[in-house]
């Protein structure tokens, strides 16, 4: 039978267990950086061989994917470690998603290669944010957002509209539209590559003072707006 425990100490197990899960993520990660490393030497030994193209390709996959994995890796870490923000007053979460948008639109990668529409407000969205960790968070939701418009062999563009509500507490509403058909909720999911850096945004959102929502249709961040 399982002894008692007290919450403390259900909270300070938990809290051993996650920092455990965190080194040995992070050992992990290691070990696939040795693999790439290995990988990418046998690369410059083919290519002075003159071997096979499907060689090549073969291993530029396997390269591709440690990449991949050890890039996920590397953001269960930084969900794991404390969050710290640098905060600065009278931020524009309008310049922050504009830069974002700008920034996918010019820099298409392989995996998430539609086209991104901004709709912004008119009025200055100004809060108190850490402006480098929550264009982070837009990034990764629209990216995330953009490979799910790609999974639907949806032709359509991303549209991420923001606009500002002043009825009780002003609060700026920004939404991905039309992109989330998951039976899952992304914000809550390790469920891959995107869904897990989701998870990370809706993390820096919180921190903010914010909320990262899904429905069948749409992603939904609330933040905080100053007076």
């Amino acid at each position: 039978m399982r002894p008692f425990l007290s919450e403390t100490q259900d909270s300070d197990q938990l809290q051993d267990l996650g920092r455990a899960s965190v080194q040995i993520v992070h050992d992990l990660k290691n070990q696939l950086n040795g693999v790439k490393l290995y990988a990418t030497f046998l690369r410059k030994r083919l290519e002075k061989a003159d071997r096979p193209p499907e060689e090549m390709e073969t291993l530029e996959k396997l390269i591709s994917s440690v990449e991949r994995a050890s890039d996920d890796l590397t953001t269960i870490v930084e969900y794991g470690k404390p969050l710290h923000l640098s905060k600065r007053a009278d931020v524009d979460v309008q310049n922050i998603l504009q830069s974002v948008c700008d920034s996918l639109r010019e820099n298409p990668s392989d995996q998430v290669s539609n086209v991104v529409t901004c709709k912004l407000t008119g009025e200055a969205c100004r809060g108190e944010f850490d402006p480098e960790r929550l264009a982070e968070a837009f990034r990764f939701i629209s990216r995330g957002a953009l490979k799910m418009l790609q999974q639907r062999k949806d032709a359509r563009p991303l549209s991420v509209t923001l606009r500002k509500e002043t009825d009780n507490t002003p609060r700026a509403v920004i939404e991905w539209t039309g992109v989330n058909h998951s039976a899952h909720d992304p914000f809550r999911s390790f469920a891959g590559s995107h869904e897990i850096k989701m998870s990370l945004a809706a993390r820096i959102v919180e921190a903010h003072g914010g909320l990262a929502e899904s429905d069948s249709e749409n992603l939904v961040v609330t933040l905080p707006l100053s007076a």
